[in-house]
């Protein structure tokens, strides 16, 4: 069977599966700087497994996508459409949210020192 003719996500779990033991290649994505390194080396991987993925289907497909927005520092909560939560966040015109929680701290101190 012709492994580029499984959907994405068929693909990607048979990468990860192959990942699994990989002495050489998981050394290679543990040593990688960024995100961008670590594409590479997963490109190159699904190319010697004839898997046929491409840079955009690791970036949306988890759990690669994750391991990727982990390893730039992101966060690994998506909401919505997929787009995570941090990068939500930035192209926000909103800068007045700070994080989960805190608006409501910041009413909750402000109510109780005016009395209400």
């Amino acid at each position: 069977m012709n492994p580029k003719t499984l959907s994405v996500l068929q693909r990607v779990k048979l990468l990860v599966k192959a990942l699994d033991g990989a002495e050489k290649t998981n050394e290679a994505l543990a040593k990688c700087d960024d995100a961008e390194s670590m594409i590479k080396v997963l490109l190159s991987a699904s190319e010697r497994l004839n898997l046929g993925l491409t840079r955009d289907d690791l970036l949306k497909t988890p759990p690669i996508r994750d391991w990727i927005w982990y390893k730039n520092g992101g966060a690994l909560v998506t909401v919505g459409d997929g787009i995570p939560r941090y990068q939500q966040d930035k192209n926000s015109g909103n800068l007045l949210y700070i994080g989960g929680g805190l608006v409501i701290a910041l009413l909750f101190i402000f109510g109780a020192l005016t009395g209400f």
